[in-house]
């Protein structure tokens, strides 16, 4: 057990026959006893300080251990984020090219009805064009018949006309 101010102040020496001068010997041990008293006291406030210090490291190391823990995972968040992302940029890829395609076999689709309308059209027209064509010529040979020439050489007296008017009333 160390020594303490107050053992070092009660100690007292056997006197011997030469011995040393009492004064002198209280005067340095009261010196002693204050330079004793200032490092167990120096001591005590470092201790003090130690521990201060060792509870701020222990926070800090606490605040260390969180910020870790957080960046971990903030990472996995981030990781995971990017993933699901990743899985929705597939989805809606897949989503665009089942409708790209559907568009394309419905356009094609379409192409080809209108394509069939455009034969039909074409063969209607033809029809109409030929039946046209045929009423016409029809027309025409009516019109090139001998029988408008007969018209023409077909005389009517017109006074034979008033009188069959004039009887008729």
């Amino acid at each position: 057990m160390p020594l303490t101010p107050l053992d070092i102040h009660n100690k007292e020496f056997s006197r011997g026959f030469r011995g040393y001068d009492e004064d002198e010997v209280n005067e340095f041990l009261n010196q002693v006893i204050k330079d004793y008293e200032l490092i167990i006291r120096e001591k005590k406030e470092l201790e003090e300080r130690l521990e201060s210090l060792n509870d701020r490291l222990g926070h800090f190391t606490n605040i260390e251990e969180t910020l870790n823990k957080s960046i971990l995972v903030a990472q996995e968040a981030a990781e995971e984020v990017k993933s699901n992302a990743h899985k929705e940029a597939k989805l809606i890829i897949k989503e665009a090219e089942k409708n790209s395609d559907r568009i394309i076999n419905e356009a094609l689709s379409k192409a080809r009805r209108i394509a069939i309308e455009i034969e039909d059209l074409k063969k209607q027209s033809k029809v109409f064009r030929t039946r046209f064509k045929m009423l016409i010529e029809a027309q025409l040979d009516l019109l090139n018949n001998d029988d408008w020439d007969h018209l023409m050489e077909f005389e009517v007296d017109a006074t034979e006309l008033t009188s069959l008017q004039e009887e008729e009333r």
